[in-house]
């Protein structure tokens, strides 16, 4: 378990700096002015990047994460998100939500769909932490990116929100 703790966590032995920072400065790049975000990281350890220009964003609540994992035990849904989603998820413990980061996708058939799970992109923003903001309290990565263009695929997503349905009996989680 420590292992894929470490993985989701992006502190294991494989992790390198160079990708990371890469990983960083193409997420900054959603900006007009990437320089900006790198400011925001280093001064407040959040940067406000607009959505739908190199990413999407799901919401997910974390009483549906928690069904779908069965547990609200943040090392087990960690490392859970890490390997169901297969890309970058950053938690808001304040407000129980997930938001794993997507391809940008249109919304509004989305949306039809997982309602209970909305699709924010463009004209939307997401408060993004910074790289070292690992947890367990506030804005913080559950799971980090670990190269450039790192997103989560959105039938990943979709298959972890219909998981929650199965596990409520159909209704929403």
């Amino acid at each position: 378990m420590a292992e894929m703790t470490d993985a989701a966590f992006g502190t294991g032995r494989g992790e390198s700096p160079r990708l990371m920072s890469a990983a960083f400065d193409w997420l900054a790049r959603a900006q007009d002015e990437p320089r900006q975000a790198h400011r925001e990281w280093a001064e407040r350890g959040i940067a406000l990047l607009p959505l739908g220009t190199r990413f999407n964003v799901v919401c997910l609540p974390a009483r549906l994460v928690h069904a779908t994992v069965g547990t609200d035990d943040l090392d087990i849904v960690t490392a859970t998100l890490a390997e169901l989603l297969d890309g970058p998820v950053i938690h808001n413990r304040v407000q129980h939500q997930y938001y794993p980061l997507v391809e940008r996708t249109p919304t509004t058939r989305w949306i039809q769909e997982y309602g209970e799970a909305p699709m924010l992109g463009k004209g939307g923003y997401l408060s993004v932490p910074a790289s070292d903001l690992t947890g367990p309290t506030g804005l913080h990565w559950a799971v980090r990116p670990r190269i450039v263009g790192d997103l989560c695929p959105v039938q990943s997503v979709a298959a972890l929100v219909r998981i929650a349905r199965s596990e409520s009996g159909g209704r929403q989680p």
